[in-house]
């Protein structure tokens, strides 16, 4: 039976105000501005039952980054030619813990989405539980189409400014979108090469034979199913034989596919830029592996080795009838439009992988259309919850085994999400896990900053 869910309350007129000098103070920045409106829409009960809060000017302050910084990029391609790319890191708040965020190389990024990704880890990281506070970083690089040798001299070039801003108490990036294992080891490479210094604690993301944690990679795809799993036993379900479909192909969405399975759930589609493969029998967890990480080819190539698959160049993956619904491509894949469909078609729970891959409409649809809702701050913190317990093994010079790092990773999703339970109730909108995580997270720095005085 599902609980009685209710949409995010209207912004209220004094947040409205803060919104307002929020975007006079930084035009042109909308991926911020809409960021920013998601959590004030959370926060008017919040000041009503704390007025030290506003009379701090707590949100004013957690809606400025302590420090933003933008930096030149110089590197040289294999054929001789100099490129210049842009650098950012923005350290947005460091009340809980040393900041801690991805960085992302794609040539989307800018200003206003590494604003937008590092309010929201505010927030996120507050959920865990942990002493994490909240930045984010990259470069509008491209790597796809490079080199080995052309992202090792881009990521040193890259480095060589970012080092000086980076460091275990200070700030510790990770990796993200165009960012793995092999950008996080030539980062890592030249950190230790500039400062004389292994510091492991500075980077999470790191191979396991040199200061990595198990189930790191793991991490955010199976986390998003750990807090998927406690929406539906929230309301008398489960994963098990329900047909379940994920976007994307990238490392999140192919660990939420092998942790559904595992679970019992039958996985029958997932996609990526090109088109969307339809796989009604169930993905072929350890096929897909091969084609995209061995092969490195496109889900076009799975469909071709499966009779029963079925490919739809630029189709629409929320268009297939299924109970489950996993976002873990990008930002605003799922429309007001696709949640529709998704409802009609009997989809009884959403948990987004990716960072605020459902528009606004189609968050508000689902709400009121009582699908439990699982909003990515919440939902995939399971990647920077497992960053952070890599700082704690390479704190203490440990390293734990995968079962036990996968239990404590289940541990702090179970956390996260009676959190967000029990403090939507708390505020008057049971069921509503935007509203729970907003606040809750928002509560956290909140707190944290009022006793730290005015810093």
């Amino acid at each position: 039976m599902s609980p009685s869910y209710q949409a995010a309350p209207v912004i209220d007129e004094k947040l409205e105000a803060i919104h307002a000098e929020v975007v006079r103070l930084n035009p042109g920045e909308p991926e911020f501005h809409e960021a920013t409106r998601d959590v004030l829409e959370s926060l008017g009960l919040v000041i009503a039952k704390h007025p030290e809060f506003a009379r701090n000017k707590i949100i004013q302050r957690v809606c400025e980054p302590e420090r933003q910084i933008i930096f030149r990029v110089p590197w040289q391609d294999d054929q001789g030619e100099v490129h210049i790319n842009r650098g950012y890191r923005v350290e947005f708040n460091s009340a809980l813990g040393p900041y801690k965020g991805g960085l992302r190389f794609h040539r989307s990024v800018n200003l206003s989405i590494v604003k937008f990704l590092g309010f929201e880890q505010i927030f996120k990281n507050a959920l865990t539980g942990l002493p994490i506070g909240g930045g984010k970083g990259g470069s509008n690089f491209d790597p796809k189409g490079r080199s080995d040798t052309e992202i090792m001299r881009f990521c040193q070039s890259f480095m060589t400014e970012l080092y000086r801003h980076v460091g275990e108490y200070t700030d510790v990036p990770a990796g993200d979108t165009g960012v793995g294992r092999r950008e996080i080891g030539y980062l890592f490479g030249q950190y230790k090469r500039i400062t004389n210094r292994y510091e492991s604690g500075v980077l999470t993301g790191k191979g396991t034979d040199w200061g990595g944690a198990l189930v790191r990679e793991e991490a955010t795809g199976y986390g998003t199913v750990f807090f998927l799993t406690e929406m539906l036993q929230a309301i008398g379900d489960s994963v098990d034989d329900r047909d379940c479909v994920v976007s994307g192909s990238g490392n999140v969405a192919l660990h939420a596919i092998d942790k559904l399975q595992q679970l019992g759930g039958r996985v029958i589609a997932c996609s990526d830029s090109d088109g969307v493969v339809h796989d009604p029998k169930g993905i072929d967890i350890a096929l897909l592996r091969h084609v995209k990480e061995v092969e490195r080819l496109r889900v076009s190539d799975y469909a071709q080795l499966r009779p029963d698959a079925r490919y739809l160049p630029g189709g629409n993956i929320w268009s297939i009838p299924c109970h489950l619904a996993l976002p873990c491509a990008t930002q605003n894949e799922l429309s007001g439009r696709d949640a529709a469909v998704l409802i009609a078609n009997g989809c009884i729970a959403v948990a987004e992988g990716a960072n605020k891959p459902t528009t606004f409409e189609g968050v508000q649809l689902f709400l009121e259309g009582g699908v439990a809702f699982g909003p990515g701050k919440a939902a995939n913190a399971g990647g920077v919850a497992t960053s952070a317990l890599e700082m704690q093994q390479n704190a203490s010079r440990d390293s734990w085994s995968f079962e036990y790092t996968e239990a404590r990773l289940a541990g702090i999703m179970a956390d996260i999400h009676q959190t967000c339970l029990e403090t939507a109730e708390e505020f008057g909108a049971p069921g509503n896990y935007v509203v729970g995580a907003n606040i809750a997270g928002f509560q956290r720095v909140a707190r944290a900053m009022t006793a730290l005085g005015l810093i």
